[in-house]
């Protein structure tokens, strides 16, 4: 098997997140300077097997469009072009990054380390991926009537 990649992409920083090789267990990745994040996943893609990659695409809770889902929209396309052998998914990221505090608090982590943005990409991009793991393992299990 190959990993799975998700991807919290911000204006600014993008958070990244793998699984293990089993896509089982994710953890945190990388947080990256969006400019550069073409560059280094090409990279990572290039040392590592990666099956495909999700990206976090924000909704407001309403459910209209964010502003940063056209970025995210023009960046899938820009990947899915350039590498069509590692897709590219879309996953709604609603409500991760009040997530990603709430762990942080949880954790017991500090108001400076809790005011570290890139932690919190880091964090939101394995919230995204622990998400998409569960709704795909979830959808496997057999149903009473099967």
């Amino acid at each position: 098997m190959a990993r799975i990649l998700a991807i919290d992409y911000g204006k600014k920083r993008t958070g990244l997140a793998v699984t293990d090789v089993l896509q089982i267990v994710p953890g945190a990745l990388d947080t990256v300077d969006t400019p550069h994040l073409m560059q280094y996943l090409e990279d990572y893609t290039k040392r590592e097997d990666v099956e495909r990659i999700i990206i976090g695409e924000p909704y407001q809770p309403n459910g209209e469009a964010s502003e940063n889902l056209k970025r995210v929209k023009q960046f899938e396309a820009l990947w899915q072009k350039k590498h069509p052998e590692i897709p590219i998914e879309g996953y709604d990221e609603r409500f991760t990054s009040v997530m990603a505090h709430q762990t942080m608090l949880s954790a017991g982590l500090g108001k400076k380390a809790r005011q570290d943005k890139a932690l919190v990409d880091r964090i939101s991009a394995t919230i995204i991926l622990q998400s998409y793991l569960s709704s795909v393992h979830s959808s496997k299990l057999p149903t009473l009537n099967s």
